[in-house]
């Protein structure tokens, strides 16, 4: 059995789990959420802990156990406190807008590129960074891989748009040599 999906998950006071058939929904203060589990699990709610059982022991549904397990918990975070990730424009002239729910970047391309936010994702801008904020942690991270493949750091002086936390290991590049007696 998967390790992760043994352990319970703890329900917040401001958090409420309903079930449906095999919908779950979950809702708080940032939103609500829904998921469809596998039929090869089912779920138990006592004393504001969630378990997951697995049906049968083989393999797929072992995988599904932990899964589904990992799945409520970022339900459960996401609709309490939410997800955030950072992304920094580094580069000269590089610069965004916002405009309603629509990101409006000038990265170096002789057009600026816009990029509307999906449902329940919201956009801050503070000087060179952009926030991408949301209670579903797969969307937050899905709309912030798709802004940075827009474009992405190139490991020569670093341009282009990365993660706050990323590291770039920048390339040492060409060096001209020059060589004694010539020109002389």
């Amino acid at each position: 059995m998967s390790k992760i999906g043994r352990k319970p998950i703890k329900i917040p006071e401001d958090v409420k789990i309903a079930l449906d058939d095999k919908m779950i929904k979950v809702s708080g203060p940032g939103g609500e959420l829904e998921y469809k589990l596998s039929l090869d699990c089912d779920i138990e709610i006592k004393d504001n802990l969630l378990k997951i059982i697995p049906k049968r022991n083989d393999k797929f549904s072992k995988s599904l156990f932990g899964l589904t397990r990992a799945k409520i918990q970022n339900m459960v975070i996401g609709v309490k406190d939410g997800f955030e990730k950072v992304l920094e424009l580094v580069g000269v002239g590089f610069k965004v807008q916002l405009e309603g729910d629509k990101l409006i970047l000038n990265v170096g391309f002789s057009h600026p590129v816009e990029i509307e936010a999906q449902e329940g994702i919201e956009f801050k801008i503070e000087k060179n960074k952009i926030k991408i904020t949301g209670p579903d942690k797969e969307k937050v991270g899905q709309m912030a891989a798709k802004i940075r493949a827009i474009k992405t750091p190139e490991p020569y002086k670093g341009k282009g748009i990365k993660y706050a936390e990323e590291i770039i290991k920048l390339k040492p590049g060409k060096v001209v040599a020059k060589t004694e007696g010539e020109g002389a």
